[in-house]
């Protein structure tokens, strides 16, 4: 299996079965308490409980990450400020990286330019993803309207 190049795997590699029914399992755990104010608790080898409270917006984030590790995914943080090479952008798009530079030449995403390579802000590439498949969630439902018409 080939992984883009700004995928790390789960410590150095993909999760194990194991690890991905675990996931699953606290998935399912967090998901039936995440509506209100969850509060996590843990329990060492010494049987000492640590509690912490976990948010709405917290579980919301540790569900969709244990989500993609239940479904055995390669997983990577990318923090909103991040600077991203050309071919990182790329691959979080899906795209091919000749292409995803005639975006930028196109002005669709902005860029900096550091020497003579470009970065991108993550936040950018996000905000442009999130138009792009709005656009085509959109003109989805307007094919599917059509093809609803002609039966």
């Amino acid at each position: 299996m080939t992984l883009p190049a700004y995928a790390e795997e789960l410590g150095g590699r993909l999760p194990s079965e194991t690890e991905r029914a675990s996931a699953n399992q606290l998935r399912t755990i967090l998901a039936a308490y995440a509506a209100g104010d969850t509060k996590l608790r843990l329990v060492d080898d010494q049987k000492q409980t640590r509690e912490i409270a976990l948010g709405p917006a917290l579980s919301a984030l540790l569900i969709e990450l244990l989500r993609h590790i239940g479904k055995g995914d390669a997983v990577t943080l990318v923090p909103v400020h991040e600077m991203l090479t050309t071919q990182q952008a790329a691959d979080v798009l899906n795209v091919s990286r000749p292409f995803f530079i005639s975006l930028l030449d196109k002005a669709q995403i902005p860029y900096e330019t550091v020497g003579r390579h470009r970065r991108i802000k993550a936040e950018d590439l996000f905000a442009y993803k999130r138009a792009r498949d709005k656009k085509r969630s959109e003109a989805l439902s307007a094919l599917a309207e059509e093809d609803g018409e002609l039966l």
